[in-house]
């Protein structure tokens, strides 16, 4: 089952379809003309009618449809429950196997106050945060101040942007601190927030791993995921083309540093921040399969969705599935880059529209890859969930050949307004 909707649900059902595997979807009423239902062997609603959302947040209902229907595996996917402990640990309660790292790994990982005290243990960079709980707009002001302003606010679980905000002064903190914290309960369910020190202009560099359960882990190199919009990544590239081979060296090692602290198993993502002088600060670990994980596997050949449904099967890195040796089996071949497409609306703030699309024409093209949602003509693009339409993934042996090329996507999109939106890609310097 893959205990989610969308275009990662789509995406791990046609890793589980090529490895034979029967599969169920889930969705709600107001995804039931979702894409997603309609690739999976089965698929079933959860929640009442009048309910969109919160059934993917719904762990009893989750679970009472798999055991149903004689599901033995879940994945996550990303965002909703995929990094939440409870979901893991009851899963493994009911007998059904969690596609993903252990509750005792996500414990120490996920949740990112856990995470950064492993780091601060382990001798690994960071940037200085809170130290108290913030269970209340007085204690927040106060780390606030020690820090020093500008901070950021951020979700403790989970990530995408959701329940993050920059605060540069005492006044705008409160108003911030509640919507956070509102922002992350709707996404997370959990309203749990810190603060960290905010560094302006940073690069944004995580280093996918990969591990069994055998105790065998490696890198897949790194991404740069600096180019993003409210705190939401809008375009990767993997190799990272501005870091020097010392520096990347190092980030490779703090994310197997701790990586190997934890066992970890399966696979995720070690966050860090890059400041112009090349210093690296650590931000979190995700215990979890991420958006961008396309351009890792384009410079990789590693599926890394198909490589978690076989690590959860039991299967080491080095068996011929898999077939990763040592570490000196990662190679990199060529540059990728990946943009995200959204049914977002240029003329009101990039504020995510909703509506009917009714036309559509993909790109296309040698090294092109598509990744995608619900984009076909006469999809309904709902209020309720993420405005991201599909992944478009650009492959080229050489950079400067590869950031020269032009990708185009075209969306005729009738929205609320009865707009007509015509969207392209241009993968340019």
């Amino acid at each position: 089952m893959v205990a989610n909707r969308g275009e990662i649900a789509i995406r791990v059902l046609r890793a589980a379809s090529e490895l034979r595997l029967r599969t169920v979807a889930i969705f709600t009423y107001e995804d039931r003309y979702s894409l997603h239902r309609y690739k999976a062997d089965e698929a079933y609603q959860i929640g009442k009618d009048d309910d969109p959302l919160k059934p993917y947040l719904d762990i009893e209902e989750i679970l009472r449809v798999a055991k149903q229907n004689g599901v033995e595996a879940i994945h996550p996917g990303y965002g909703f429950l995929s990094e939440n402990v409870h979901f893991a640990r009851r899963c493994r309660e009911e007998g059904i196997i969690f596609i993903g790292p252990t509750p005792e790994t996500m414990e120490r990982l996920g949740d990112k106050v856990a995470a950064k005290t492993l780091a601060r243990e382990l001798n690994v960079p960071l940037i200085e945060d809170s130290r108290e709980s913030l269970t209340n707009e007085d204690i927040a002001l106060k780390e606030a101040k020690r820090i020093g302003f500008p901070v950021i606010i951020k979700a403790a679980a989970g990530g995408g942007g959701r329940g993050m905000r920059v605060v540069r002064d005492e006044k705008q903190l409160i108003t911030e601190y509640l919507e956070a914290k509102g922002e992350a309960k709707t996404a997370f369910g959990d309203d749990t927030v810190f603060l960290e020190k905010f560094i302006e202009n940073p690069k944004h560099i995580e280093v996918q791993i990969l591990g069994d359960k055998h105790g065998k882990i490696v890198h897949l190199y790194e991404r740069d995921c600096s180019v993003q919009r409210r705190f939401q990544k809008v375009v990767e590239i993997a190799p990272a083309v501005t870091l020097s081979q010392e520096t990347k060296d190092k980030l490779y090692e703090y994310a197997l540093r701790l990586a190997r602290a934890v066992e970890y198993s399966h696979a995720g993502t070690v966050e860090f921040l890059v400041d112009a002088d090349e210093n690296i600060y650590f931000i979190e670990v995700n215990p979890r399969i991420q958006v961008e994980h396309t351009v890792t596997e384009e410079v990789t050949g590693i599926d890394l969705v198909r490589s978690q449904i076989l690590i959860a099967m039991g299967y080491p890195l080095e068996h011929p599935t898999i077939f990763i040796r040592s570490q000196e089996d990662v190679e990199i071949h060529g540059y990728a880059i990946q943009c995200r497409i959204t049914t977002e609306d240029p003329f009101n703030d990039f504020k995510p529209d909703y509506g009917m699309l009714i036309a559509y024409r993909s790109a296309s093209g040698m090294g092109i890859r598509l990744d995608a949602g619900s984009a076909f003509p006469g999809a309904k693009i709902s209020p309720f969930f993420d405005s991201m339409l599909v992944k478009v993934t650009a492959w080229g042996e050489r950079w400067r050949a590869l950031r020269s090329d032009c990708t185009v996507l075209y969306a005729n999109f009738e929205s609320v307004g009865s707009r007509q939106i015509l969207a392209f890609v241009e993968f340019v310097e």
